[in-house]
């Protein structure tokens, strides 16, 4: 019986020194590819249309920001949207203030993923992706032009 325990012990003490070591590595290789736990990812929220209704909908003060190119946005646009196209988003966050929840949106959502890439890795939060404008319509949800 006391053979047993022993071995018992031994176990316990491999799966414990195993799983300290894999969390271990997990850090590192976080760390080295520039995220960490709360990270990138864990920032970026994505937001249904209808989850933008219930949070936004109600008049919350934010900042909705439409990636799309110019001649996108003047086809068709969510009221209120403000559009600053995701390539020159970096150099344009001076236009981003800090102290709002931002929202971002694209067609398909490809580029509003990138935007809001964008934007936590300079430091806003928090950071709402929409998605794509076609999600929005296919949602029953209005457009202006």
């Amino acid at each position: 019986m006391d053979r047993r325990r022993r071995i018992d012990q031994r176990n316990k003490v491999q799966v414990f020194v195993a799983v300290f070591v894999l969390l271990l590595f997990s850090s590192l290789v976080l760390a080295a590819c520039g995220g960490s736990a709360t990270g990138t990812a864990a920032a970026v929220q994505s937001l249904t249309p209808a989850g933008y209704e219930e949070m936004f909908g109600a008049g919350q003060t934010h900042m909705l920001i439409d990636v799309r190119t110019p001649e996108e946005f003047a086809s068709g646009h969510i009221e209120g949207s403000v559009n600053i196209p995701v390539e020159s988003l970096a150099d344009r966050l001076n236009e981003v203030p800090r102290d709002l929840p931002l929202v971002v949106y694209c067609r398909t959502g490809n580029r509003s993923a990138t935007a809001a890439r964008i934007l936590v890795d300079a430091g806003y939060a928090p950071v709402y992706d929409l998605g794509g404008l076609q999600s929005w319509v296919a949602a029953g949800y209005p457009i202006i032009q």
